[in-house]
């Protein structure tokens, strides 16, 4: 174990919360955003008995450490504040996982020579060494056989030395869509410690490609999740579970479901699955709970109709299934019986699930609140007890109030959201109020976690603004019928929603009428450009990330047209040019005086950065007195993944949204483009290699 792994399992996760005092209290900061540490993925042992789980956390740019993504160390423990680091920091592993008789606990790693393979480490300490490999390739998941002896793999495709040397020589033309690859299954013999060369695995034959699988409790068939291509239009619109034989490769069942599909899970008698889907190919996302009959692939809906989403659910040892259910803004935790009848169900007091795990009849769950990212709790039957503490500093910070907030849109439709008010309480006359819009819009916001790198959050609430999260007609959580009100009217009625908030919030005393900006990136994007030109009148500044400004060029740009199509619009750009030039942003440019800062990853294939460029230009050279800036994330795609962008991406916001919102003036001169960054050296035993 590394020096600074002891000392995190022994401080972070052993020492209790200590409130700091109020003279020690002070705002978040972008750097505090850098540096927040969360649980990743949990599993537990098949008794119970131990839990294993990752600290998904990054390097700290600002302290001079390695710019990068996300890296996950594990952790493993038997009680409360009792974690240990069972691997060292500097090893990114990925997909933890218990053998059956719980003695190892295995996980993906990418070694020194760049393999991707599965690898495990004793659950009573030891050594880790590699448990399966596939000599021409990389694994990308990994599920035991019952019986311990035998590892199943999804691995990328066999590399074609043909293509290889043509790279080499210098030809890297790429044909669009048509030089996809798909996964291949095996059963991998576990490797003995003694062994030298990887055993030859089994192919298994298996439809289309697969993203997923779950072998039956008897090894004798799986569950897999496949597409009938690699395509992530394929992977939304198209996916589908299939019952195969793992001997033979014969599809047994299909489960015929007709919409996007989620999580599923095998019951421990094998004779049912519980899966998470959509109702149709219309419904915007997989939010409804079914049982699966595992012989026949038969599915009947437990919670169709009902105003909420299943999130995850997980089987307990007695025959039990839990799920998660977010309903509206706030999470339950939900038990049905065998027979798929409701047993019980639990308020969670301000937490939002995420995540579930099981082992035995004992659930782990992976829960976030208004105070804290996501952490590990144990539910003790009649409550959660808290398992582990990654950012103790955070009770040095100030928080702002965080609550649900309900108003009425100017249809009367009644819309939720979260608010958080600034730190001290709102100031008389209303506080500046930024909108952060989140996206798909087939999502929604809890009252959980909510600051990140593009979400403002407690920053904002520390710097004196007030923050609204509105889950705007599509948004999930409010039932099927509620997610589907926005189709066919793209920028109707789901952003008058928005405004509709900024009224309603005036109205309550909470915000400044005249000091309301936007942000949001994907569909949020889309709002924060809308904002910006349809309704520039109503908003003193707006920062847009990854966003839509012409549904057009959009259709033929995006990596997802069917999607667009079925949940979305419900009709082909070609019968309606017009109408969709209507609800573009880029059409109402004349209005744009809201100062925008737009911001996109240069190599995003969901929404092309051209999107951001059209109206980066046609507002420059229109409205050449409106501030606008455009920047571009060399490398990253429809979200910043590296570190550095991330904490650059937060700086931007924020300074954009002190310039203009804090002030209300539009015609103030822009930050300088580049952002003031806190940037220390490196420690010395950083320099000489540690990350």
């Amino acid at each position: 174990m590394t020096r600074l792994a002891t000392l995190f399992a022994a401080s972070a996760l052993s020492a209790p919360l200590v409130l700091a005092s109020p003279a020690l209290a002070r705002p978040m900061t972008p750097e505090d955003v850098v540096r927040l540490e969360q649980v990743g993925t949990v599993e537990m042992a098949p008794d119970g008995g131990r839990v294993a789980y990752t600290r998904a956390w990054r390097q700290d740019v600002t302290k001079g450490k390695e710019n990068g993504g996300s890296l996950q160390q594990l952790f493993l423990t038997g009680s409360a504040n009792a974690a240990r680091a069972w691997l060292p920091d500097d090893m990114n592993i990925s997909q933890i996982g218990f053998s059956p008789d719980g003695g190892m606990v295995s996980f993906l790693w990418t070694d020194k020579d760049g393999k991707r393979a599965v690898w495990g480490i004793p659950a009573d300490g030891g050594a880790r060494r590699r448990l399966a490999a596939i000599s021409d390739t990389n694994i990308r998941s990994y599920g035991w056989a019952p019986d311990g002896a035998t590892i199943y793999v999804l691995a990328d495709a066999e590399k074609d030395a043909a293509r290889d040397k043509e790279l080499k020589a210098g030809f890297d033309s790429r044909v669009y869509e048509e030089e996809l690859t798909v996964s291949r299954m095996f059963a991998a013999p576990v490797m003995r410690e003694r062994d030298r060369d990887i055993p030859e695995p089994r192919a298994i034959e298996v439809p289309g490609h697969v993203a997923s699988f779950q072998i039956a409790p008897d090894g004798s068939w799986a569950a897999v999740g496949s597409a009938p291509t690699a395509l992530v239009d394929d992977s939304y619109t198209s996916q589908r579970v299939h019952l195969i034989d793992l001997q033979s490769g014969k599809v047994r069942a299909v489960v015929e479901t007709l919409g996007k599909i989620d999580d599923y899970e095998i019951s421990p008698n094998g004779q049912q699955l519980s899966l998470i889907a959509g109702i149709s190919a219309n419904d915007p996302a997989p939010t409804t709970l079914f049982l699966v009959d595992a012989t026949t692939g038969d599915f009947r809906p437990l919670n169709q109709g009902a105003q909420e989403a299943a999130v995850d659910s997980e089987w307990m040892a007695d025959g039990r299934l839990a799920v998660a259910v977010d309903i509206g803004a706030r999470s339950v935790l939900r038990f049905y019986t065998e027979q798929g009848n409701v047993e019980r169900e639990v308020e969670t007091d301000g937490l939002v699930i995420s995540r579930l795990a099981s082992g035995g009849n004992r659930l782990a769950v992976t829960a976030s609140s208004a105070r804290h990212p996501g952490e590990l709790f144990l539910w003790n039957n009649q409550g959660f007890d808290r398992w582990t503490e990654h950012n103790p500093w955070l009770a040095e910070v100030d928080f702002g109030t965080q609550r649900a907030f309900t108003y009425n849109a100017r249809d009367g439709r009644q819309i939720e959201g979260v608010l958080i008010e600034p730190v001290g309480g709102v100031p008389s006359g209303g506080a500046p109020t930024i909108m952060t819009v989140h996206g798909g819009p087939e999502a929604h916001d809890s009252n959980g976690w909510l600051t990140n790198y593009s979400m403002p959050g407690q920053v904002a609430a520390g710097a004196g603004y007030a923050v609204f999260h509105p889950n705007y007609r599509g948004s999930t959580g409010y039932g099927v019928d509620f997610a589907m009100e926005h189709q066919g009217d793209y920028a109707g009625k789901e952003f008058d929603d928005i405004v509709d908030a900024k009224h309603a919030l005036a109205t309550a005393g909470v915000t400044d009428p005249e000091r309301v900006g936007i942000t949001g990136g994907s569909y949020g994007g889309f709002a924060s450009a809308w904002a910006a030109t349809r309704y520039s009148e109503e908003y003193a500044a707006s920062v847009m990330f990854v966003g839509i400004s012409d549904l057009v060029s959009k259709f033929g740009t995006t990596d997802i047209p069917n999607e667009m199509y079925l949940v979305h619009e419900r009709a082909w750009p070609w019968d309606e040019w017009n109408k969709l030039l209507e609800r573009s942003p880029i059409t109402h440019t004349a209005n744009a005086t809201t100062p925008l800062l737009i911001m996109h990853g240069d190599s995003d294939t969901r929404v092309s950065p051209t999107q951001s460029m059209e109206l980066y230009r046609t507002i420059k050279v229109r409205k050449p007195d409106t501030p606008v800036r455009l920047v571009l994330f060399p490398g990253e795609g429809h979200g910043n993944s590296r570190t550095a962008s991330r904490y650059d991406y937060n700086l931007r916001m924020m300074e954009w949204f002190d310039t203009y919102l804090k002030t209300g003036d539009r015609t103030a001169e822009m930050p300088a483009p580049r952002p003031t960054l806190v940037l220390e050296s490196a420690e010395p035993d950083e320099k000489k290699g540690r990350k």
